[in-house]
């Protein structure tokens, strides 16, 4: 009888964190991309062909406008900061928090002013921009834990 040799003791790979497996530059990169696409978003809703022309969208959407634009002038800037100090995760945890927590304005303020009019086309199209616009508190509320968390975790390690 013929035994096969026995592969032996498979050795575990390292786990690498995410950082680890994107470049430097690259993640500066993205943080630059999503910056230009902030000051883009900025300048269609602000300027040309500027929010009006949005045939959804009703006079109520200048009551929610500053806050949105302060969601994008956030993003836009935290992406900048980010990019500055790419592997800083301090920054990136505060970044989180500030873009979270603004976002979670804006939404609020969507909400309840609901600056939307849809034409009757057989869909709740109300009911699902509700449904949305919740999951998106959500997510801002579970992004604002998570970046609490990961300053706290960073500031229990330096000491």
């Amino acid at each position: 009888m013929v035994r096969s040799p026995s592969p032996g003791p498979q050795l575990a790979r390292p786990v690498r964190r995410r950082a680890d497996r994107q470049s430097a530059a690259a993640r500066r990169a993205g943080f630059v991309i999503g910056s230009v696409v902030n000051a883009v978003l900025l300048f269609l809703v602000n300027v040309r062909p500027g929010w009006e022309s949005v045939p959804f969208l009703t006079a109520d959407t200048s009551l929610v406008l500053g806050l949105v634009n302060a969601t994008l002038v956030v993003a836009l800037l935290s992406g900048l900061l980010c990019a500055a100090a790419v592997d800083a995760p301090r920054v990136r945890a505060l970044t989180d928090l500030a873009q979270n927590a603004v976002g979670l304005a804006a939404l609020v303020r969507i909400w309840q002013v609901f600056p939307f009019a849809f034409d009757g086309d057989g869909v709740d199209w109300a009911l699902v921009v509700r449904w949305v616009l919740g999951i998106g508190m959500f997510g801002s509320v579970i992004g604002m834990v998570s970046a609490v968390v990961r300053l706290a975790l960073r500031r229990d390690r330096a000491r």
